[in-house]
């Protein structure tokens, strides 16, 4: 199809585009900016003045919930959710049931997201066979049916000779392993951040030492091995110092942070609110402050919604029992504009670290309005004010800290492949 938006702001952080100008589609790629080319006609015009035209956003953490929890989300829901956030591009971890271990359920997934025709998908393979942390996974396998890089989920680790040995086998191959920085020892059984809120609510902690032990480990192995390591869900002060240092010393390790956390503290636990319950959990205001100074700056590459859709039975129990997970795909973009506010970062600075440097890390060829990329395409007013509401999010999960907060920024048009996705 060939289509014109009309008159927007285009906003492409890698090619530090930033002006009023139109853009020109045509079958499923960028075709030019501003005066169409000669014989251009398109066959439809759309009206964006007054809205910023930018790449779809990449999203590095997304959990789909197929296979096996389809009780909980489908990738019908959670596709139109994600377009409905402005998200075209996302990254799925191999925690599934059964996970994603074998190159049979990665074609079948991928299958399954083609023949719904919406957003983009990137499987993670699993780095161990059953993310049991046992016995590595054949990766060049799982690779050749797909598979951008390999994980562990959530699932601890605990075998360093194992993981020495993924990573070895990573390295031969160049490719990346995507790990959180957690020593399950040190967390095991905590359900919130190690500090005075859990201890005056009575709640295990999970300490900043259970990140700090994990990331020297980590960076110890990438100097043995050279293995490329993407860093999931940085959530403390301290491990920013450490990431620092690692960057600067030219470690090959890139780092993201989830958006929530650019936002909230373990103080607004409040009275045991479940919706909070997430992990890493929610620490203390100088790691919040650290986290978005650092995303800022570059030391964390990207910001991600982890997004985590949980069924009412796993959340309307104690806090200590609940299960960790929020819902973020339509909350991306109007969270990461309400951080790059309050950090004073530029918006296509913002935009970039959802979708240049995501894109980046991810090894996809979105996260640019560039002639000749794909047109995947957020559309969106940065200032339209909007009420977080559970009932109207579009994702099967509805549990989310920020329900019943206004934010600012409201996507009215999405494109994937130059087709419209999603139109407000």
């Amino acid at each position: 199809m060939k289509l014109t938006l009309r008159g927007g702001r285009l906003l492409c952080p890698a090619t530090r585009t930033d002006r009023v100008a139109d853009l020109h589609v045509a079958d499923g790629r960028v075709l030019a900016h501003g005066e169409p080319p000669p014989g251009f006609e398109p066959q439809r015009t759309i009206d964006v003045r007054g809205r910023m035209v930018a790449p779809g956003l990449v999203d590095l953490a997304a959990r789909l919930r197929e296979p096996g929890f389809e009780y909980r989300a489908t990738l019908e829901s959670e596709m139109r959710a994600a377009l409905a956030g402005g998200v075209t591009h996302l990254v799925c971890p191999p925690d599934t049931d059964p996970p994603l271990d074998e190159p049979g359920l990665v074609e079948m997934l991928k299958h399954r997201a083609r023949s719904l025709d919406q957003a983009h998908l990137s499987p993670l393979g699993a780095l161990t066979v059953g993310l049991r942390g046992e016995v590595i996974t054949e990766m060049a396998e799982l690779a050749e049916a797909g598979c951008v890089g390999f994980s562990q989920a959530s699932e601890p680790l605990v075998d360093t000779q194992v993981l020495w040995r993924a990573m070895q086998y990573a390295r031969t191959f160049g490719f990346t392993v995507w790990l959180q920085p957690q020593d399950a020892f040190l967390a095991r059984g905590g359900v919130a951040h190690g500090g005075p809120v859990a201890a005056r609510l009575g709640l295990p902690g999970v300490p900043v030492t259970a990140e700090t032990v994990a990331l020297h480990t980590l960076f110890e192995l990438v100097r043995a091995t050279g293995c490329r390591v993407h860093l999931c869900r940085i959530s403390s002060a301290a491990g920013v110092t450490l990431l620092r240092a690692a960057r600067a010393e030219g470690l090959p390790v890139t780092a993201d942070v989830a958006v929530h956390h650019l936002h909230l503290t373990d103080v607004d636990i409040g009275f045991f609110d479940t919706a909070c319950r997430v992990a890493p959990p929610f620490r203390a205001q100088r790691d919040r402050d650290a986290l978005v100074a650092a995303l800022a700056d570059g030391t964390i590459d990207a910001v991600c919604s982890d997004h985590t859709p949980v069924d009412d039975d796993a959340k309307q129990v104690p806090f200590g029992e609940a299960e960790p997970g929020v819902t973020g795909l339509e909350l991306l973009l109007p969270l990461t504009l309400a951080w790059a506010r309050r950090a004073g970062v530029e918006t296509i600075d913002a935009i970039g670290r959802a979708t240049t440097d995501a894109a980046r890390i991810a090894g996809c060829d979105g996260g640019t309005l560039a002639p000749g990329a794909p047109a995947d395409v957020c559309v969106f007013d940065p200032d339209a004010p909007w009420v977080v509401s559970p009932q109207t999010l579009l994702s099967q999960g509805h549990h989310t800290p920020f329900a019943g907060r206004e934010l600012q920024g409201r996507v009215h048009l999405t494109l994937v492949g130059g087709r419209v996705a999603h139109e407000r």
